[in-house]
């Protein structure tokens, strides 16, 4: 009498991470997901660590996250993974102010993101 196992979300070659309120805004956050698509994960990890934005850090904890998704929970093999999807999405905003001249009131908006990383294991044609 119990439920059905949930199906999985992503394929069985595939294993997915992501990361939630990420103090950046998403179009900065969206810079540095564009470095690392369609790599092979270790170039990736490679591009990640020798990056100088600030927001890299959080970005390669999501991928080393998604590389042990894959290694323990879906048993693919590390060698040939590849990022086949990063992807940012918007969070909540807080809203904050500064008094201006003249009695009016400078809005200081302080985004946070969400990043989804994909990696899928490809075959190496020889």
């Amino acid at each position: 009498m119990s439920k059905d196992k949930n199906p999985r979300r992503v394929a069985d070659n595939e294993a997915m991470a992501k990361t939630r309120m990420l103090r950046t805004s998403p179009q900065k956050l969206n810079l540095v997901a564009q470095m690392i698509r369609g790599k092979k994960v270790n170039k990736a990890l490679t591009d990640l660590t020798f990056s100088k934005k600030r927001i890299a850090d959080d970005v390669k904890k999501c991928l080393q996250s998604a590389i042990a998704n894959a290694e323990n929970n879906h048993n693919l093999d590390v060698d040939e993974l590849l990022v086949a999807e990063a992807y940012v999405g918007k969070n909540l905003t807080m809203k904050r102010g500064r008094p201006r001249a003249r009695g009016r009131f400078g809005k200081i908006v302080k985004p946070f993101s969400e990043l989804t990383i994909l990696v899928r294991q490809v075959e190496e044609q020889a």
